[in-house]
């Protein structure tokens, strides 16, 4: 069951940059991802590399109707005029193949890099990032060997937040709270920030925009603006500039929890104040859906 954030205007921002779907994977929450882009609207929508996997897709097929879904409103967004750019990583590397042919599909421009101009002026690199991965450029089969490693730690993840989940829990990144505790992942993670942060001011930027290494952050890096849209497979964010070219990242599984949150505590009102008859009612959609979706985790698992 997913709770969708409701509000009555969609959330507009000048521009929005996601990254790391990795679509073809059981561990891809691209489900969210589109909850996600049909509360907001946008001039620009950036998708910044490994939105499918391909190298998961090689090993063994797996697309379900949430994967359309998301395909689907992609193209729907391009259609009624929003800029959409998308920028392939190391994942969904056979689309770099095409790049040199400067090819627009389906309104969707596939570029390398791009040049991102905020609404204040200041000028942004927007990559990828996996370029500046010493562990991707030099020893690719060492990456292949983290993928699987990887791999059997999101699988890990799913069934402890089913566990979270059946004690009334939100959400929790079991693979994220590990990397940011491993000496030599915070490591690899600063290198490659300054190494990105280095590249930006080289060129003349006042900031880059990457993804790749699922990490979320916004920060500066001797006077170079870093920022990092995290991913949709842990953390579930993306970053947002505002019409006053003011950045944010937009943490969506938090905001689901309070979604959660809010209607718990309408479920949890003094017999009255919701009325007697629906209470029940709404209590009992409440546990089928946390079955329902806890059962769900388990076949996607098998």
């Amino acid at each position: 069951m997913r709770f969708t954030v409701e509000s009555s205007e969609p959330t507009s921002y000048r521009s929005v940059f996601i990254s790391d779907i990795h679509m073809g994977t059981r561990g891809s929450r691209v489900a969210l991802t589109t909850d996600f882009l049909r509360t907001i609207t946008c001039e620009r929508l950036y998708l910044v590399g490994d939105i499918i996997d391909g190298w998961r897709l090689r090993r063994a097929w797996y697309w379900d109707e949430a994967h359309d879904e998301f395909l689907r409103l992609i193209l729907r967004l391009a259609r009624n005029g929003t800029e959409v750019i998308y920028i392939p990583g190391n994942h969904d590397e056979m689309l770099r193949n095409w790049l040199s042919m400067e090819l627009k599909i389906a309104s969707i421009r596939l570029v390398p890099k791009a040049e991102h101009i905020a609404a204040d002026g200041r000028k942004y690199l927007v990559i990828h990032g996996d370029e500046f991965d010493s562990i991707v450029r030099c020893y690719p089969l060492l990456a292949v060997l983290g993928d699987h490693a990887y791999t059997a730690a999101l699988f890990l993840n799913r069934w402890i937040n089913v566990a979270r989940r059946k004690l009334g829990l939100p959400y929790r990144s079991f693979s994220a709270w590990a990397k940011k505790r491993v000496k030599s992942a915070v490591k690899a993670i600063d290198r490659f920030e300054m190494a990105l942060a280095r590249e930006a001011k080289q060129i003349g930027a006042d900031g880059v925009i990457c993804g790749h290494i699922h990490t979320a952050e916004i920060r500066d890096i001797g006077g170079v603006t870093y920022m990092n849209t995290g991913d949709w497979v842990e953390s579930c964010t993306a970053l947002v500039e505002k019409w006053d070219g003011q950045f944010e990242l937009v943490d969506w599984t938090a905001r689901m929890h309070e979604a959660w949150k809010t209607t718990l505590s309408e479920i949890n009102k003094p017999a009255g104040a919701l009325g007697d008859d629906l209470k029940p009612v709404l209590a009992q959609m409440m546990q089928q859906g946390m079955s329902s979706d806890t059962t769900m985790e388990a076949k996607q698992t098998a």
